[in-house]
């Protein structure tokens, strides 16, 4: 039977007291960081969770990464015993099959918290690290064949014991990249937030005392679960389906279908769920665009919060109305070794097919145009000028978002689960050997409407030193943002080497070694969005503005 909740304000002042505390953690640990991805991209997230591995705090940070945390917290519970937790071990893991993790270089750690000398609560983050070894910077190919290819493999494993930091085990893991400095430093930035969330719910346990802590996060988590029920009873019964595509699988296999259907059955506010089937999704795919169990869970998670209740907590109270059905062997359900660097490809992919599915459910106020549903990810490698030493620049774009009627698609941001910033270009040129020639909108990419679609992003960077590395991740160069009640699609994405010049190239989507030299050029354009309505219904002011602000030439309006 469904607990009811007592104390609705003591619920409330407890569910905001958790989420201070990680979003504190959160802030400790980008400030603490070494790395341009963590201290400037802010490429990590937080949580909190209870002795029985359930998530009671998220921070707003981004959505996939909820994977990566849930599979470090379980796997850490799997392979060591409570009993033989001592207060001040630290545990880390990154592997996708071993350890519930979403992709390498997303490594994630994991403290006990004790009271009264017991583990009775868990602090987690995950930092995406720069490079952590394989085949290519950036640990990324999205022709990787297997997970052998995308770096070091870390099961859960304890870091710290009893206070006492394993050097050798450290040195282990960070002399197997091509940055051992930054992986040391940044994984030693998210020891410290973990410490410093244990003390802040330390503290709330002195304040408040250990059972009425428990007590609340119990309730926090039922109220969740009751209030998504609450909401699922209200759509209409039925299966809804949608399929997005791949450009490609990221191993040859050109198209790749990404289907979903969402079932409803009619039911109570107790027993509702939404049931999500991936059944006519492609198959595993022999590169590295293969999704993971707990990334496809994740995507799920977020897509259910962001279209049926944004202001849900982000706890586990939220996956109880939730079932998930993949077929084994398919790109969202890999069997191992199979690789899955590029997974946050395939996850926007899913998110999309969510969102289109979802089109049937919504009143027409509220339905969305596609986004660019992508991930566009460039890599520059090779010789820092001033310590010699490798660097990897990594940096994950924004794209257009799809419009709604009344609304326009955001310009340049990036959707569904990720959540980065962007790298300031004055960082960017401090930090490497590279030039910044362009960083700007695609003016005519967002699809033409009632309302407009986003605009994708130029970002155009020069290479100063010889043997520079490049690698690219991207899609949507071959298929097109979806426009909604007659609106048009977004434009495609474009990679360029050497834009311009007479030996300018257009390359595929998917790059995973390319050595340029000193003076050339890599330009890379991103999806914009779908646009949404018919544009004769565009009002004149907003066409007038478009052309002012050069969002759209004068051959689109």
């Amino acid at each position: 039977m469904q607990r009811i909740i007592a104390d609705p304000i003591l619920m409330e002042v407890f569910s905001n007291r958790l989420l201070s505390i990680t979003e504190e953690m959160g802030s400790n640990l980008i400030r603490a960081s070494f790395s341009t991805n963590i201290k400037e991209r802010r490429d990590c997230s937080v949580g909190l969770f209870d002795i029985d591995g359930r998530l009671i705090a998220q921070a707003a940070h981004i959505p996939l990464h909820l994977g990566s945390l849930l599979g470090a917290v379980g796997a850490v519970r799997r392979d060591f015993p409570l009993a033989g937790m001592a207060e001040g071990d630290v545990f880390f893991c990154n592997d996708p099959y071993l350890a519930g993790g979403t992709h390498m270089p997303d490594i994630s750690v994991v403290t006990p918290i004790f009271v009264a000398g017991a583990p009775r609560f868990f602090a987690a983050n995950i930092g995406h690290h720069a490079d952590v070894g394989g085949r290519v910077p950036g640990s990324i190919a999205a022709d990787a064949l297997s997970v052998f290819e995308e770096g070091i493999r870390i099961p859960a494993t304890r870091l710290r014991h009893g206070g006492m930091l394993d050097r050798g085990m450290l040195r282990l893991v960070a002399e197997n990249t091509r940055e051992p400095e930054e992986r040391t430093l940044d994984l030693q930035a998210q020891i410290a937030a973990n410490d410093l969330g244990a003390r802040r719910l330390m503290d709330l346990v002195a304040q408040a005392g250990l059972a009425v802590v428990t007590t609340a996060i119990d309730d926090i988590l039922a109220y969740t679960a009751s209030r998504l029920r609450h909401r699922i009873t209200s759509l209409k019964p039925g299966a809804y389906s949608f399929t997005n595509y791949l450009d490609d699988d990221g191993g040859g296999n050109e198209k790749a279908p990404i289907q979903v259907t969402v079932r409803i059955a009619d039911a109570t506010d107790t027993e509702s769920t939404l049931d999500f089937d991936f059944a006519g999704s492609a198959p595993q795919s022999t590169g590295a665009l293969n999704v993971p169990e707990s990334a496809l869970q994740a995507t799920v998670f977020y897509a259910v919060k962001a279209l049926l209740d944004p202001g849900l907590l982000p706890n586990s109270g939220l996956f109880e109305a939730v079932r998930i059905t993949a077929p084994a062997g398919s790109i969202v359900n890999p069997s191992f070794p199979a690789a899955v660097g590029a997974r946050s490809i395939t996850c926007q992919k899913i998110a999309g097919a969510i969102f289109g599915a979802f089109r049937g459910l919504l009143p027409p106020g509220d339905v969305m145009a596609s986004s660019n549903d992508v991930l566009p990810a460039i890599v520059f490698s090779g010789r820092h000028r001033r310590h010699r030493r490798t660097y990897v620049y990594l940096e994950t774009l924004g794209g257009g978002a799809g419009a709604r009627l009344g609304r326009d698609g955001i310009d340049g941001t990036q959707v569904h689960v990720t959540n980065t910033s962007n790298l300031p270009v004055e960082a960017l040129e401090n930090e490497y050997p590279l030039l910044v020639e362009e960083y700007g909108l695609v003016p005519g990419s967002g699809g033409a409407g009632r309302s407009r679609g986003g605009l994708g992003i130029a970002r155009q960077i020069r290479v100063l030193e010889d043997d520079t590395v490049f690698g690219c991740r991207t899609d949507s160069h071959l298929t097109c943002a979806e426009g909604v009640f007659g609106g048009a699609p977004g434009a495609p994405g474009r990679l360029v080497r050497n834009p311009g010049r007479t030996d300018e190239v257009v390359l595929p989507s998917k790059v995973s070694r390319l050595v340029l030299a000193a003076g050339e050029s890599m330009r890379i354009e991103t999806p914009g969005g779908g646009g949404a309505g018919l544009f004769l219904e565009r009002s004149l002011a907003q066409r007038e503005e478009d052309g002012r602000s050069g969002k759209m030439p004068v051959a689109d309006r």
